[in-house]
């Protein structure tokens, strides 16, 4: 088997397709927008350029038949609660199913981590935000989210055979939009609408610069305890409501108020693999054409849950369950296409979302899962501390 780095345009178009390539035989593989990896890599594109770096690379059959890729990459800002070593980043983890390929991708990132002065490397993540390409899929292999990654089973034991161990679970809850909510969640939404100066609004795209600034204000306090969470500045959630302003449908995102000052918020997408899935990566005007006429004919049956969050001074108020009844009702009036929810994951060291998850009425639809593999062999890992 033949190692090679990722250092010009045709390795770069390899490093994409060998992943279309592994999962051309499944059918719940659905391959992401070749754009969406390519910008990953691209520092005009990826600002944790900026207080990271990393590198690619493949591997390949004697016979030129490429078996495998990996990403490493070193992140300054990258940190967990509890984490007493310096660690770096694996993933974009592709392989065959054969121990020893694995074996060399996985031992040529983890040396080039102890050579960036890394002790532990995490994967699958992504160099970037969380909310993308993080976590393999354990249990729960069906079609993708956007933005998710996909594996078939036996990376699992790639990995774990290597000697990674779990560090935490990444959970995403499901149901079926029509499905009845729990009695409490009524009984909870009246008596908080009886308190005067209590609102909800849907976001308006005319209005975007002040709904950024909204939301920067819910996200900062709801997750400021989060381990490597940082605070959120209203120029970058301008810039991402921007982004995704073609994709927004102002219905499927809710802002609470305590008169004015906003204390909840919870925003939902289009689940845009259900378009993207018959693009084959790609995304150019013939793409972006059938994606309108798509939309137009409603193909789109299902709905991705990306944010909720109560700020703290108001959480256990039942602001929570005065924002899912209000979206429930809707979601549910007449016209309304979508059938089915899901929810970005929820790590497991979150007991709090993961109850307020289940507690509408969800299944467990999907489990990732963050690997750890300390360089110390003799150091035992420890999984993510639970946030109080």
């Amino acid at each position: 088997m033949q190692l090679i780095e990722v250092l010009d345009e045709s390795t770069a178009r390899a490093f994409i397709e060998i992943n279309a390539t592994l999962n051309s035989q499944d059918p719940n593989y659905i391959r992401p927008l070749d754009k969406d990896i390519e910008d990953v890599f691209n520092p005009e594109k990826n600002k944790t350029f900026r207080h990271g770096q990393c590198v690619r690379w493949l591997i390949r059959h004697e016979e030129g038949q490429y078996l495998g890729r990996i990403a490493a990459f070193t992140n300054r800002k990258y940190k967990n609660i509890g984490d007493e070593q310096p660690t770096g980043g694996i993933g974009f983890f592709d392989c065959i199913n054969d121990q020893q390929a694995a074996n060399l991708l996985l031992d040529t990132a983890r040396n080039w981590l102890i050579r960036q002065g890394m002790e532990a490397m995490d994967g699958p993540i992504n160099f970037g935000e969380r909310d993308r390409w993080w976590g393999l899929i354990t249990k729960g292999f069906h079609p993708p989210l956007y933005g998710m990654n996909y594996n078939p089973p036996y990376y699992q034991l790639l990995l774990e055979n290597y000697g990674f161990q779990p560090f935490f679970d990444q959970v995403c809850f499901a149901l079926k939009v029509q499905e009845p909510l729990q009695e409490k969640f009524y009984k909870r939404h009246a008596e908080l609408s009886k308190q005067p100066g209590i609102s909800i609004r849907n976001l308006r795209k005319k209005e975007l610069d002040k709904y950024a600034a909204d939301f920067v204000h819910v996200y900062n306090k709801a997750w400021k305890s989060h381990g490597g969470e940082k605070d959120l500045h209203r120029d970058q959630a301008l810039a991402m409501f921007r982004t995704m302003k073609p994709v927004l449908e102002e219905d499927l995102i809710w802002f609470v108020y305590d008169k004015e000052e906003p204390i909840a918020c919870w925003i939902n997408l289009p689940e845009l693999n259900q378009y993207f899935k018959h693009f084959n990566g790609r995304f150019g005007w013939w793409e972006k054409t059938r994606f309108l006429v798509l939309k137009w004919l409603g193909a789109c049956k299902k709905i991705t849950g990306l944010v909720f969050g109560v700020v703290p001074e108001w959480q256990g108020k039942g602001v929570d369950a005065y924002m899912i009844v209000e979206g429930s009702m809707a979601l549910r009036a007449p016209g309304i296409p979508y059938e089915d929810y899901e929810m970005q994951w929820i790590g497991d060291f979150n007991p709090k979302m993961i109850n307020v998850a289940e507690s509408l009425g969800t299944y467990r639809s999907r489990i990732l899962t963050t690997y750890r593999f300390l360089f110390d062999r003799t150091k035992i890992t420890r999984r993510h501390p639970i946030l109080d």
